[in-house]
């Protein structure tokens, strides 16, 4: 009979799934042991009983088999949260492309040491007669310390040991003989880390209107049901999604279930987290990166331990270990940040629909403008589709929008940053004590340095990619954080005549404040947030109204709702249109959508001016217009015509290499070998071609590109690429390959 090894970890922690065991699967347990299995095995010399996870089944064996032993039975007690993260993982590694290891590094939460926090307490191990007897015989032995103890334990049979030697005077050494004696304990009890520092005060429930109430009485309809749906939420910009989002998870907590709601960046939980809390109290909990390493590894412990029901938080929260999971929430699906940029380069609405269908759960997607992948495949009948075409806020009105051709301004006379019109609607909003957003898709003081005299742009040594210079006269690279002073001269041939070209936000704030110099400017990028609280400090000053100007990057017009604000400038709409990416026009018309959503959200109206060089671009008359189905049709005719996603699967294979001939020769070898694959199953292949920044940190990258409608086929064709690369192993030892499906 064929044999089978399962491999199996003992540790369900981050660090320590590179470890793991082979044991042999016996026969009559074939058709049970599975990926994520919960096993019984001898481990060690002394061969004790063991609880280990099966993280991969094979044919053969690493070990020698004849010292291999078998699996002693399954963990029948139901099914874990770890188990199924398990089996997530392993969907991960067959769908992206990864090895097993990453995947369970990206499910798994990671386990550092941290010590944990504790609070020791006293309990009394008498019953009230022998404490009465215990007492008594203090008072006689004129133990003065021991009398207070026992009174104190009389009233409360547990005392917090910090109250017993501070507020009670109780030493150490009088503490001493009455445990021994077993009078008491003394135990610790370990403390969760809050990273919610605030106390958040219950909300009045909101009413809502006819489109919201309907949403939630069909998803209630079909929760009772038992039917477990995709839905996506499309709802303008103040719409009150945030509401219709509590409704549903009320119905799905009160049916004893848990909820994971996923956020696109730790900018939205300023104000999301409060609302949460407000509405569901402390079985509220966040996961993010700026968290400790102790709030983090509290927070999933909380979670494992059922202490929460809700997890607010990104992509990683996707993977709280909730066992009685009944609904997945995405807002803002539309948001890039859902998309993994490292291995396994996965999205989290995909993985979101996975694990809502392993656990039985609901998932809910919503947004403004939803991503052209999720809008399809709600037109197609695939999820369900549910619209907000009003304003939840009584009198309140979507902001007019205006564009203005920067290149008309130029030919003007205006060389500022600043547009006429808006410099005339910023000045009437510090007249009124309201207050404006400027919003610009750029960090740093400026673009790019570059020299007047021969052209010369000042380049990153290990990047292919310019320096960006910093208010502190720093030339800064974004991609490996190499550092320069700005020179005096240029590097490549010696001209004093160096200089900055484009605008950040550093820039725009000082030319504000030399515009308005009464105005209260405050700035927010990655730069002034990058000390743990920086986001929920700059919203605050800026929500009490503390300054009357916000500047930033596209972190300020996600998600957030101040009422006063009835102006927001969108100084340089082309920046994001001209990046080299086929979803720039959507990520443009996204992001100008939002950004005009922030304006007007009270009773007063607001407005909104775009300017741009590009007018005429459809991304940006869409957006002005807050027209998203006509985006729609004319960004997929663009999709459909170009085979881009979701009009067609996209696989990128990226080849990395320190060694620039290693990466040319096997980029080649792997085209080479794919091209009849590729003829034979209708593949469009494009490349192998320079990424379009070829070296990074001193390594190389070429990227093949293949396009195809079946999904499958571009899966196919990477097992094969994988099978290739093993059998020219001497060369590709030299060059990492990493799949990325869009």
């Amino acid at each position: 009979m064929t044999e089978r090894y399962a491999r199996i970890i003992i540790d369900i922690s981050h660090e320590k799934v590179d470890r793991t065991f082979d044991y042999r699967i016996p026969a009559g347990l074939f058709d049970e042991v599975a990926v994520g299995s919960l096993v019984l095995i001898p481990f060690g010399k002394g061969n004790s009983m063991r609880k280990g996870y099966v993280v991969g089944i094979a044919a053969h064996a690493d070990y020698d088999p004849d010292k291999i032993k078998d699996i002693a039975g399954i963990v029948t007690d139901g099914v874990s949260a770890e188990s199924l993260l398990i089996s997530l993982a392993w969907w991960l590694k067959e769908r992206y492309g990864s090895t097993m290891n990453q995947a369970l590094k990206t499910v798994l939460p990671v386990k550092q040491k941290v010590k944990p926090k504790e609070k020791k307490v006293l309990k009394s191990l008498l019953d009230p007669s022998q404490l009465i007897n215990a007492l008594e015989e203090a008072e006689k032995k004129k133990y003065k310390a021991r009398v207070r103890l026992f009174q104190a334990l009389m009233e409360n049979p547990v005392i917090p040991y910090e109250i017993a030697v501070n507020q009670m005077n109780l030493s150490a050494a009088t503490l001493k003989p009455v445990i021994e004696k077993g009078y008491v304990s003394l135990d610790r009890e370990e403390v969760y880390r809050n990273p919610v520092k605030t106390e958040a005060k219950e909300r009045n429930k909101v009413v809502l209107n006819r489109e919201q109430q309907a949403i939630v009485d069909s998803f209630c309809l079909d929760y009772s049901q038992a039917i477990r749906n995709t839905y996506l939420i499309h709802g303008i910009t103040g719409s009150g999604k945030t509401e219709v989002y509590m409704e549903l998870i009320q119905r799905v907590i009160e049916d004893g279930k848990q909820v994971i709601v996923l956020i696109p960046e730790i900018a939205l939980t300023y104000q999301t987290v409060l609302r949460f809390y407000g509405r569901f109290g402390n079985r509220v909990s966040i996961i993010n990166s700026r968290l400790s390493a102790g709030e983090r590894y509290d927070q999933f412990e909380r979670a494992r331990n059922g202490d929460i029901d809700i997890m607010i938080g990104p992509r990683s929260a996707l993977f709280t270990p909730f066992s009685r999971l009944g609904l997945i929430l995405i807002d803002e699906e539309h948001e890039g940040a859902y998309k993994s940029e490292v291995s396994p380069r996965y999205h989290a609405r995909e993985v979101a629909e996975k694990r809502a269908s392993m656990q039985g759960a609901s998932l809910v997607l919503g947004s403004a403008t939803p991503s052209l992948e999720a809008y399809t495949k709600a037109l197609l009948g695939e999820y369900r589709l549910f619209r907000l075409t009003e304003r939840a806020k009584k009198n309140s009105r979507l902001a007019a929008v205006s564009v203005v051709d920067l290149r008309q301004e130029l030919k003007e006379g205006n060389k500022s940053i600043f547009s006429r019109n808006l410099q005339a609607l910023i000045q009437d909003r510090l007249e009124k004590r309201e207050q404006v957003m400027l919003f610009i898709n750029r960090r740093g003081y400026a673009n790019f340095v570059s020299c007047r005299s021969c052209g010369e742009a000042i380049r990153c040594p290990h990047c292919d990619v310019t320096l960006t210079l910093h208010n502190n006269s720093r030339l800064v690279c974004h991609y490996c954080g190499y550092s320069i002073p700005m020179p005096d001269r240029c590097p490549a041939c010696s001209s004093p005549y160096i200089a900055n070209f484009g605008v950040g936000t550093q820039k725009i704030e000082q030319m504000t404040k030399k515009m308005f110099p009464a105005s209260r400017v405050l700035r927010m990028d990655l730069d002034t947030t990058s000390k743990k609280g920086g986001h929920e400090e700059i919203l605050t000053a800026f929500s009490e109204g503390e300054a009357d100007i916000l500047i930033g990057t596209q972190m300020i017009v996600k998600g957030h709702d101040f009422p006063n604000v009835t102006l927001v400038g969108v100084l340089a709409a082309d920046l994001s249109l001209n990046t080299p990416d086929y979803r720039s026009a959507e990520r443009t018309f996204q992001l100008l959508t939002q950004a005009a959503g922030r304006a007007g959200r009270d009773s007063r109206n607001g407005d909104v001016v775009i300017q741009t060089y590009s007018p005429e671009h459809y991304s940006i008359e869409t957006a002005a217009n807050q027209d998203y189905d006509a985006f729609y049709q004319q960004e997929m005719a663009y999709r459909r015509l170009m085979k881009y996603p979701p009009a067609s699967g996209l696989l990128t294979v990226q080849f990395s290499s320190r060694q620039e001939d290693c990466l040319i020769e096997a980029a080649a070898l792997a085209a080479g070998f794919i091209a009849p694959l590729s003829e034979q199953e209708a593949v469009q292949v494009i490349g192998p071609v320079e990424a379009s920044v070829y070296k990074i940190n001193d390594i190389y990258r070429k990227i093949l590109y293949l396009k195809q409608e079946n999904y499958d086929i571009l899966i196919k064709i990477r097992d094969q690429i994988d099978v290739f690369s093993e059998n020219h192993r001497q060369l590709f030892d030299q060059v990492m390959i990493q799949y990325d499906f869009s």
